[in-house]
């Protein structure tokens, strides 16, 4: 996983969700969290991870917030992308959690409760695309 340290309370949620749902589903598996300090540093990272084929997964975990420009539109559009570019040129699955709320209560009901958790959906998506690449490459 790679996980900003910008709204921490946020991203912490979805880590701790993301972790237990990947030792629930699979105990076995290795979780390593490289934390960054911005959504914006997430993708330098995930590259370095995934052309060293450091995992079978990686997992991105950032949380923007809108404010009153639309900067945060273009963060997330600008690391959406690159995190996309680095799947596909070096066929590691990212699973994609750098979420943009328009407000808090999105985010607390998104990244901090257990009904619609993205980080535990994230989790849920890293197995099976896991499983799915194990497949494919074992043909």
């Amino acid at each position: 996983m790679v996980a900003s340290q910008f709204n921490a309370e946020y991203v912490r949620g979805l880590v701790d969700h993301t972790t237990t749902e990947l030792r629930k589903l699979y105990p076995h598996t290795t979780v390593t969290t490289h934390q960054v300090p911005g959504a914006f540093e997430i993708p330098v990272v995930v590259r370095e991870l995934a052309a060293h084929k450091k995992a079978d997964a990686i997992i991105a975990v950032g949380v923007i917030l809108q404010g009153k420009t639309n900067h945060a539109e273009n963060l997330s559009r600008s690391v959406t992308d690159a995190l996309q570019r680095i799947a596909v040129d070096y066929a590691v699955p990212v699973i994609n959690v750098v979420l943009c709320f328009d407000n808090e209560a999105q985010a607390r009901e998104r990244c901090l409760e257990d009904q619609i958790n993205r980080g535990t959906e994230a989790a849920r998506a890293a197995l099976e695309i896991t499983n799915l690449m194990a497949d494919l490459r074992a043909k």
